[in-house]
């Protein structure tokens, strides 16, 4: 898969959960959520546990709670002005709330997306925090992920890397000459900068297609080294998604 770098979602650690292998992770991150969203909204108790459960795994995971709550479940933003919006939107049965009319059902839906949300977000960021880049594509590979798709996804990420630093360094070169976006009489340069940056984005795209057909590329990438899980890291890995599975089963039948 070539060299590998850490992202900034990833938490350096030598924690049992670091430990395990990619695949078994992503195996448990994906279980554990569809359990979650299994999970009836009325049993607000088991979203409650959940959140429980997902704690421990950061404790184990030695990941401080301001790392993983106050700066990377911020992407879920936009969720919370769309669940916000949901009980002055929706229709039926009202009920007022410190003077306001608001749907019943907007309010129950909104906090299934809120509930359901912030715990798959969470437990997508302890995946990330726990596991590099490299190992997450190996894991895909390992889970038997159609290859172009893993390739696709390795590409992607590489690019979205290349193509930001270049335009921090473009970024540069134009305050450096003294230039500063103010109003709309600026766009017209911001417009060149970005054609700028496609056009030098091809290119390197092409430069590097060419350096790894001169290296032997024929559609397909080597894997250097392939992760093998034992049964007791498997077993280690569905403890989250078991006892998840186990709440959402009290939470359809109490």
């Amino acid at each position: 898969m070539g060299a590998g770098h850490a992202h900034k979602l990833y938490r350096h650690g030598h924690s049992p959960v670091h430990a395990l292998p990619p695949h078994c992770k992503l195996a448990a991150a994906f279980a554990f959520v569809v359990v979650v969203v299994s999970t009836p909204r009325e049993a607000v108790w088991a979203f409650g546990l959940y959140a429980v459960l997902l704690a421990a795994v950061a404790a184990a995971a030695r990941i401080p709670a301001g790392f993983l709550l106050l700066r990377r479940l911020l992407i879920e933003v936009p969720f919370v002005a769309f669940a916000v919006l949901m009980p002055f939107m929706a229709q039926g049965e009202r009920v007022e709330v410190l003077g306001m009319s608001l749907s019943v059902s907007g309010l129950w839906g909104a906090w299934n997306v809120l509930a359901k949300g912030t715990l798959g977000v969470a437990a997508s960021v302890l995946l990330a925090s726990t596991t590099e880049l490299r190992a997450l594509l190996l894991g895909l590979q390992q889970l038997k992920l159609p290859p172009l798709l893993v390739q696709i996804a390795s590409f992607m990420i590489r690019y979205g890397d290349v193509i930001t630093d270049e335009l921090r360094r473009m970024s540069i070169a134009r305050r450096s000459r003294g230039f500063e976006a103010r109003g709309i009489r600026h766009w017209g340069v911001l417009a060149k900068t970005a054609g700028a940056l496609f056009i030098r984005s091809y290119e390197r795209g092409e430069r590097v297609h060419l350096a790894m057909v001169s290296r032997g590329y024929a559609g397909s990438m080597p894997v250097i080294d392939e992760v093998v899980a034992t049964r007791a890291q498997w077993a280690y890995a569905a403890v989250l998604p078991a006892a998840a599975l186990a709440v959402c089963l009290m939470g359809w039948t109490l």
